[in-house]
């Protein structure tokens, strides 16, 4: 009998410890790794409270340390983008331009501490952990719910959306004052992080919204704006996933924009 114990203590010795989670930078050629202790023992962490967090709702305390002093701000792609990837397959896109504003929103990496986990997010079952880019004075730089990322695994550099993905852009013939040109702004925003578009993306949340085919092809108008505006609204399952837009995040003109690029793009499904 106690042979057999210590066998099972021997055995559960020998198990490896269970790994930290990890966050990955991979900026301008070099790549580095943060494990949860790693960033919450340097010296920049610093407690922050976010009056009002995008994914929670409400305020919100966090340990974090400076997304600038993570990231090699002059190693991004002057016209590019930081590349957030969440471990679920959200990709947000924090411009390069946006990130260089010392005088507007003030971006953060919060990190869930082991010991202190947050409280799940509202309708989920699980936390913004254990890496979550949250925002100081947002409102400052008009930052969209899409920016900010939870459960974030990578942070790399790239070139715009536009830039990888041609095939995401109106016809160069549009004219400037198009409706169809906002609306290819907002959906880079709001829509590029979860779904694609003739392909073009790194999201692999939802589905494409132009092949096989586009929603403008099979609903009507309104009925698509009272999906993007409340997606519960009109259809609900178990596994629904997207959230809904107010209009503080989106305005009903708006979403006339958005609608009126995808019907745009419903014409430029390409090869």
């Amino acid at each position: 009998m106690i042979a057999r114990v210590l066998a099972v203590l021997l055995t559960l010795l020998a198990l490896p410890a269970a790994a930290e989670p990890a966050l990955t930078v991979a900026v301008g050629g070099a790549e580095r790794v943060y494990t949860p202790s790693t960033l919450l023992a340097r010296p920049d962490v610093v407690t922050i409270a976010v009056p009002k967090d995008a994914s929670y709702g409400g305020a919100m305390t966090y340990r974090a340390v400076p997304l600038r002093a993570l990231v090699p701000m002059d190693a991004l792609p002057r016209d590019g983008v930081l590349e957030a990837v969440a471990s679920d397959g959200f990709v947000a896109h924090l411009p390069s331009t946006l990130l260089a504003q010392t005088a507007g929103a003030e971006p953060y990496v919060a990190v869930e501490p082991p010991e202190a986990l947050w409280p799940p997010l509202p309708g989920k079952g699980m936390s913004a952990g254990p890496f979550y880019v949250v925002w100081l004075k947002p409102e400052a730089s008009g930052i969209s719910a899409e920016q900010w990322p939870y459960q974030l695994a990578r942070l790399l550099s790239a070139d715009s959306p536009l830039a990888r993905w041609p095939a995401l852009g109106v016809a160069e013939t549009l004219p400037a004052d198009d409706p169809a040109r906002a609306g290819q702004a907002l959906f880079l925003a709001n829509c590029l992080p979860c779904h694609t578009l003739n392909g073009g993306g790194g999201a692999n949340v939802g589905p494409d919204l132009n092949r096989p085919m586009n929603p403008t092809e099979y609903l009507k108008p309104d009925a698509l704006k009272r999906l993007i505006r409340d997606p519960a609204s009109v259809r609900s399952w178990p596994e629904q996933r997207m959230p809904a837009f107010a209009e503080a995040a989106l305005s009903d003109a708006d979403l006339d924009r958005l609608v009126a690029y995808l019907g745009h793009m419903a014409g430029r499904k390409g090869k």
